[in-house]
């Protein structure tokens, strides 16, 4: 299997893996949070080489090799729709498809409600829409936002080797994730250091929680409002399942193919997933080409 380029974007704020020839037609792949470009390093080629494409997946800011935000910024979700139209532009694409992992699953739906002419479909996994605030908890969560911006910043984590660092992700991740399956996300967020011990890149400020978020009622009217269509891939261990307002957000859209396949959040890099989500993505291609011809 060739070795993704690398490439910088933005002028050098976004650094980018892509896999396919350079003048396929480009889709852009969105991480997670505290993930990063290698998320899609076992997906993509399997779809570059079957459907012919080629797939460009940033590391969104303060993640992976990209450059963090400017001192006294911050990471609110909406922020990360700038990063997409920037890449978009960067790569010269007027239009193109999104293939998002959770959060960047989120960012993607923000970009397709409010710049549909920026997006030909999505390709969501395990993620809908982002996280919610209610309306009667927005004092709550603005108390929480404000305390955490009046410590100090964290310090990044150091660890004595690779594997200590890669076993420490799958120690304390927020969703499950095995050895295998973390390897290549934590790998390309460490820089080694002088003495041999290695430190993650992640920007502290990306586990501050946000002062202000979407409450569910602004978040579904947002994802009524995208008008791609939308092949949606949940993990049967994942996040979205039966919760009510997975339903509801799956209501929300209104060309929506949802598909269920064995697997946890990280599905699409899991190796006993992988296989079986490329196929619904080339299965779910051929039929929106089949339609359109």
């Amino acid at each position: 299997m060739r070795e993704p380029e690398s490439l910088n974007l933005a002028h050098g704020r976004l650094a980018a893996l892509a896999w396919g020839d350079a003048d396929a037609p480009v889709w852009l792949a969105l991480h997670g949070w505290l993930d990063n470009a290698e998320s899609f390093s076992r997906l993509a080629p399997l779809l570059v080489e079957r459907l012919g494409i080629r797939i460009v997946a940033i590391d969104f800011p303060g993640h992976g090799r990209s450059q963090p935000r400017a001192e006294g910024g911050d990471y609110p979700i909406w922020e990360y729709t700038l990063d997409v139209l920037d890449a978009l532009d960067a790569l010269g694409l007027d239009r193109a498809p999104l293939l998002a992992h959770s959060m960047g699953a989120a960012v993607s739906c923000l970009v397709a409600a409010a710049m549909p002419e920026r997006v030909a479909r999505l390709v969501l996994i395990d993620g809908l829409g982002t996280l919610t605030t209610e309306v009667d908890d927005t004092a709550k969560q603005l108390r929480m936002g404000l305390i955490q911006r009046r410590r100090s910043r964290s310090t990044v984590p150091r660890y004595p080797d690779e594997a200590t660092a890669i076993a420490a992700r799958v120690a304390g991740g927020v969703t499950p994730i095995d050895t295998d399956t973390a390897t290549p996300l934590v790998r390309r967020n460490l820089d080694v250091e002088d003495d041999g011990h290695v430190r993650l890149r992640s920007d502290g400020r990306l586990l501050r929680p946000s002062l202000v978020r979407f409450t569910t009622e602004q978040m579904l009217s947002l994802l009524n409002n995208i008008e791609a269509p939308v092949l949606l891939i949940e993990g049967e261990q994942g996040i979205l399942a039966e919760r009510a307002y997975a339903q509801r957000a799956r209501d929300a859209i209104a060309r929506l193919t949802r598909v269920l396949l064995p697997g946890g959040h990280h599905l699409h890099l899991e190796a006993h997933a992988v296989d079986a989500v490329a196929e619904a993505i080339i299965a779910d291609s051929n039929e929106t080409t089949r339609r359109h011809v």
